[in-house]
């Protein structure tokens, strides 16, 4: 049986990546606050008040897991520059299986994330 040798160069690239999708999760999240910011000053309407209030609460949430998991990234990432200084190229089994788990959560991040502004989009066409 062949063993699949997994280097730091390919978990750090994929770091990277994930790296550059939640900056663009952030600065989407900057936009979608500032269109609400603007529905408040349209509307008065306590059911449209209660629908920004809760998509204003979905923007923390979202903000809180890019925070949560921009930590566990660097969080690897040390721990990957750890072993680079022992010149230990290939990543033990554990370590390859928290990366697998974290790629897990950034799949369901993105699913989430993308259901998110999927609704923000139908309630601004409803109200802008």
């Amino acid at each position: 049986m062949k063993k699949e040798l997994i280097f730091n160069t390919d978990l750090h690239f994929e770091h990277e990546n994930w790296n550059r999708e939640l900056l663009f999760w952030e600065d989407e999240l900057i936009s979608f606050q500032n269109r609400l910011d603007e529905l408040v000053l349209r509307w008065t309407a306590r059911e449209v008040l209660t629908e920004v209030e809760k998509f204003q609460n979905h923007i923390i949430v979202h903000r809180e897991a890019i925070v949560s998991i921009k930590n566990q990234i660097e969080l690897h990432e040390t721990n990957m520059a750890d072993h680079y200084k022992r010149d230990e190229d290939v990543l033990n089994k554990d370590l390859v299986s928290k990366h697998e788990l974290l790629r897990y959560k950034i799949e369901i991040q993105r699913n989430l994330f993308n259901e998110f502004k999927g609704n923000f989009f139908r309630f601004l066409t409803k109200y802008l």
